[in-house]
């Protein structure tokens, strides 16, 4: 007999309810889908478009785009004094280059920052402007005053549209495990950090998970990056029910991972619809990746965990109340993300996430969602506690 959960009629009420939600999305936020992402003649683009033409004595600059290895063969064959001068110059490029020294990209980003402070200072002088984007040009001033602080590590920055944004705690080069945090849904540059609730955004994930980190290991070198440096969904739209973002934000989370310096192990750690991110990310992470662990996620884009492609182990939790279970766990003509990772079919270890609270509240000091992230961020894996009171998810 077959069982109810296969059933055909089960499987066509699953796809009618997807498409219902997918309706509602578009009802409630518009084809955000169709959108243009991006402005045309940005600070960004003049940055590329002036160091294209640049040079350094007879030498030309690399391509951008080019691999992290010939962006760190370049920078090694110039001097110090140069590789300040093209940070100075060109510090929306220099600051976004992953093969660039570190402490480079941290003043070409410091400088970025300021100058787009500047311009959103500026902005707010234009009489034309509307009473609403004044409010926003001195919103963003202020986020570029705080994030422009000197002992901040700024990893990439780009102000393009509601921008892009990474930020290091720790000593990166120097880190012998690594922990990328991957958020959301909504994450631009005025939500990278907040003074409320601030373990609900990137910057306070970021350090919190860091502070327990030290705290669950204080001999091992650890460094843990809020990375905010993709563009996300905004809203539960259109985008946020494909994979068109996700599939271009695995792209720059692959190259991230992939420049990272040293022979330091990575851990992912993706929260709701950056686990998305991690799961087309996956086919192609490189072997220092050791570790994909997603909270609240609304799927990873396969059935299985088999399915991802990778040697990482592959984690999973969700708390009781979390809004994230009751989305349909399937994929229709590209909608929707698939299997929900908590099932026992899925494959992934099944974490507690005991103390977290809602949707956001995986990174909330004291609970074990939090403690679990740190355990795998530094390779104490018989010290993660499962969602089942036993040894599961450490076998």
């Amino acid at each position: 007999m077959t069982s109810p959960d296969s059933s055909p009629s089960l499987t066509a009420w699953r796809t009618l309810l997807a498409l219902a939600v997918v309706f509602v999305m578009l009802a409630t936020t518009g084809w955000t889908a169709l959108q243009q992402h991006g402005e045309r003649g940005t600070a960004r683009e003049r940055a590329l478009s002036a160091w294209e033409k640049g040079r350094v004595g007879a030498l030309d600059l690399p391509d951008p785009a080019s691999s992290h290895r010939v962006i760190a063969a370049f920078f090694a064959s110039i001097t110090a004094a140069q590789r300040v001068r093209l940070a100075d110059r060109y510090p929306l490029v220099v600051g976004n280059l992953n093969g660039a020294p570190l402490t480079l990209r941290y003043r070409a980003n410091r400088l970025a920052v300021l100058q787009a402070r500047d311009a959103e200072r500026e902005r707010m002088r234009d009489g034309g402007l509307s009473l609403d984007g004044r409010q926003l040009a001195n919103r963003r001033m202020h986020r570029f005053q705080s994030m422009a602080n000197g002992d901040r590590h700024i990893l990439a920055f780009d102000p393009t549209g509601n921008g892009r944004a990474a930020e290091v705690f720790g000593d990166l080069g120097s880190a012998k495990r690594v922990s990328v945090v991957v958020p959301g849904v909504d994450t631009n540059l005025l939500t990278f950090e907040r003074t409320q609730r601030r373990f609900t955004a990137p910057v306070g994930m970021a350090r919190s998970l860091y502070d327990a980190e030290r705290a669950a290991s204080p001999r091992t070198r650890t460094a843990v990056i809020a990375w905010a440096d993709y563009t996300a969904p905004s809203g539960l739209g259109m985008d946020a029910a494909i994979g068109r973002l996700a599939s271009d934000g695995a792209v720059r989370l692959n190259a991230l991972t992939t420049a990272l310096p040293g022979d330091s192990q990575v851990s992912l750690i993706c929260h709701s619809y950056g686990s998305v991110v991690c799961g087309m990310a996956a086919p192609r992470l490189p072997d220092r990746v050791t570790d994909v662990a997603v909270a609240g996620s609304p799927g990873m884009r396969v059935e299985s965990a088999g399915q991802l492609g990778t040697h990482a182990r592959v984690w999973a939790m969700r708390d009781q109340d979390d809004w994230i279970r009751g989305v349909p766990y399937l994929k229709v003509v590209g909608l929707g993300h698939g299997a929900d990772p908590m099932t026992p079919g899925f494959g992934a270890r099944v974490l507690s996430a005991r103390g977290a609270v809602g949707h956001s509240g995986y990174f909330e000091p004291d609970t074990e969602s939090l403690r679990n992230f740190a355990d795998i961020g530094v390779g104490s894996y018989r010290n993660t506690s499962c969602a089942d009171d036993g040894d599961t998810c450490r076998s």
